[in-house]
């Protein structure tokens, strides 16, 4: 392997509504703060690279200049620093962009941080910023040729965004309203089984259709669950390890990946074709840069906003066909309850090694940062340090971050070499 191979050797991340709240800086300081302390020798000082996803919360100019300056790594001019804000793709995006920061620019440790503090905010105040992301001033809509319909979505923008797509689903392929709930019923069994998550009791189908409405086939229950939280993650070459004395096979390696984008928010639900969503083209661009297919991962991490998302995933790398990722969570869930109804140590990654965390619907979500904990996840999974939520000989993952509403998709693909 290239002595500039690029390797994840460490995360971090914080608890979940740590009182009193800190400033979303502060968590990505705190989150770092870990992911440096978990492997020996290895410091701030080290760092020659930093990619930061911006916050809601209290967003800041250049987020990663902002953050390099507040701890202490600017000013040096061998430090790159970079921001990407590609919504809740930009965990996975940066990455991408750490890996090849490394491999090829020649950096020897790259620093990824976000985090945000959207539960701290007056739910009033949450939901303006919210609404706000997706706004398209009347006056900058250019008509094109043949150009979708923007039809504005109603307040709450970004669930009604996702709600056309959903019905969408409905429409075209019979998706149903129960197998959307699975979702969220789903995700709640596996973050039970996280001792940060959010969720502590799984909730039933039942439960998700009877809570309120915040769109037409959408519930609160199906929202990713507002959080405050922080993450890091550390991407370093084999050459600065071999330097460092540390094992020139810590972490886990990036072998692939892809990106691939959409349009900022679904038009209409009769204009919504399939030419509208990308994760399956990323997708397919990190299956053929790692050179493998679906059958060679042993562990997903999946964006699951919203439930149509994570539907959509499993259709879009592989695990099911197209129109068929309402059914494919519904037998997964029903197969769950009967297998935890016969015997209650049953470990559900055994059927479903997707989101063991509990994903954005259970696990917590601090806008742009969740899909770091899809990482984290990948990350622990294919160390073995997973513990209870342990996917059975894990040696590759694949990770997706989904942007805006279905507006940009980062794939990742990871391994452990013990192929």
């Amino acid at each position: 392997m290239s002595r500039n191979a690029a390797r994840l050797i460490g995360v971090g991340m914080t608890r979940l509504n740590p009182k009193p709240v800190p400033s979303p800086s502060r968590l990505m300081q705190q989150a770092l703060d870990a992911a440096l302390g978990s492997i020996p020798g290895v410091g701030l000082k080290d760092i020659s690279g930093l990619i930061a996803i911006p916050s809601l919360a209290k967003p800041h100019f250049m987020e990663a200049h902002y953050f390099a300056t507040q701890v202490g790594l600017l000013p040096a001019k061998h430090v790159q620093c970079r921001t990407i804000d590609t919504g809740g793709a930009g965990p996975v995006a940066a990455l991408l962009s750490a890996q090849r920061m490394v491999a090829e620019q020649g950096l020897d440790l790259v620093a990824v941080v976000a985090g945000d503090a959207v539960k701290g905010l007056d739910s009033a105040e949450f939901l303006r910023r919210a609404d706000a992301t997706c706004e398209v001033d009347e006056g900058d809509v250019v008509k094109v040729e043949n150009s979708k319909t923007m039809e504005p979505l109603p307040s709450p923008v970004i669930p009604n965004g996702y709600d056309r797509v959903a019905q969408y689903q409905m429409q075209q392929y019979g998706l149903t309203r129960s197998q959307l709930a699975a979702v969220s019923a789903l995700m709640s069994i596996m973050a039970s089984k996280h001792p940060y998550a959010l969720t502590r009791t799984p909730r039933t189908v039942k439960d998700v259709l009877e809570a309120q409405l915040v769109a037409p086939v959408t519930s609160v229950l199906e929202c990713a669950r507002r959080a405050d939280g922080g993450a890091a993650l550390l991407v370093a070459s084999t050459r600065f390890l071999e330097r460092r004395g540390l094992d020139p096979g810590l972490g886990v390696v990036v072998v692939g990946g892809g990106e691939a984008s959409g349009p900022l928010y679904p038009p209409s639900v009769g204009g919504i074709t399939e030419d509208m969503f990308s994760c399956e083209e990323a997708a397919e661009q990190a299956y053929r840069e790692a050179q493998v297919g679906v059958r060679d991962i042993d562990f997903f991490g999946l964006y699951d906003c919203f439930p149509i998302c994570l539907i959509r995933a499993v259709e879009a790398v592989g695990l099911c066909g197209k129109g068929k990722g309402g059914l494919y969570i519904e037998h997964k869930y029903q197969e769950i309850l009967f297998r935890l109804a016969n015997d209650p140590n049953f470990k559900p990654q055994e059927v479903f090694p997707i989101n063991t965390h509990g994903g954005l619907q259970a696990f917590g979500a601090p806008w742009e940062v969740p899909a770091m904990y899809n990482i984290i996840e990948a990350f622990h999974q294919l160390t073995n340090t997973a513990g209870d939520r342990q996917v059975a000989n894990a040696r590759r993952a694949l990770v997706y971050g989904n942007g805006g509403i279905f507006s940009h998709s980062a794939v990742a693909i990871l391994g452990n070499g013990r192929y």
